[in-house]
């Protein structure tokens, strides 16, 4: 049984000889996290990390990062001092460099690796893209946004949703990935409920998998528990998503619990 057979076959819950295996890192320096369109050597350093990596550990998957990529283009976002000024937040459109350089990414660690295994590109959730780019701001924080005009919130992450949805359908049908790894969290703040989450913030996340499932079965939906960031996963029960990962020792949730909440699901990992 090849890497890729055992491992989709895996995901489609049919009989394997083992459980597949696979671990991911981050390849570039944090502070060059978002450097990649303007950086050649960040993009040089990530794909020399992949394919390190490859060489070394034999991974039955591989989770190919975006490292570089970090920082969604949305000045707006950046310099917005009020909820009103995240009216205008636009989408950057789907022949942004930043997307440009992101399938040729993808492209090329498919090249390489493609062949042999599966694999799954990281792409952020729009919530965890304005949270990435607001890092370092000293004014107001998503969560303040949302308190002051939840709707204007919306409306900016309803933009962002528009470009994450097609680079997450360029890097599987242009690039060759076989999916998409999509990470979303909470906001981290327990004055907002889930409820106000599923109101203004999950419809441009399902529209993301909906338009992504429409070229690829195969998709991996972790809840990110970075830095010890806690989530509700019950947010997440009915994304369109065939395979869930969770931080198990942040959430205190184990993989048996988890795959029965998601109604049996196939779960990855839990490191």
């Amino acid at each position: 049984m090849s890497r890729r057979t055992l491992v989709l076959d895996a995901f489609q819950k049919k009989q394997v000889d083992r459980v597949p295996v696979g671990f991911w890192f981050h390849f570039a320096q944090e502070k060059d996290f978002k450097e990649g369109p303007t950086s050649p050597s960040v993009i040089k350093t990530n794909i020399e990390g992949h394919q390190k990596f490859f060489d070394e550990f034999h991974p039955d998957f591989l989770k190919l990062m975006s490292d570089g990529f970090f920082g969604y283009p949305g000045q707006e976002i950046i310099d917005a001092e009020t909820a009103e000024d995240l009216w205008n937040v636009k989408a950057i459109g789907d022949d942004h460099p930043w997307i440009q350089a992101q399938v040729a990414l993808v492209k090329e660690l498919v090249r390489r690796f493609g062949k042999e295994v599966v694999t799954f590109y990281n792409i952020f959730s729009p919530l965890t893209f304005f949270q990435i780019i607001r890092e370092g701001n000293t004014g107001k924080s998503v969560a303040d946004f949302f308190h002051e005009n939840p709707d204007a919130l919306s409306h900016a992450l309803s933009e962002v949703s528009k470009d994450i949805k097609a680079l997450s359908v360029k890097v599987v049908r242009d690039g060759g990935a076989d999916g998409i790894y999509f990470s979303v969290k909470n906001f981290q703040d327990p004055s907002i409920t889930k409820e106000q989450y599923l109101r203004y913030v999950a419809p441009g996340e399902k529209e993301i998998l909906d338009a992504v499932n429409q070229i690829s079965e195969n998709h991996i939906l972790h809840i990110c528990g970075y830095e010890g960031a806690r989530n509700d996963l019950r947010t997440y029960t009915d994304y369109n998503a065939n395979i869930i990962n969770w931080a198990v020792n942040v959430e205190n949730i184990t993989l048996e619990e988890g795959r029965k909440l998601f109604d049996g699901k196939v779960v990855l990992g839990g490191f």
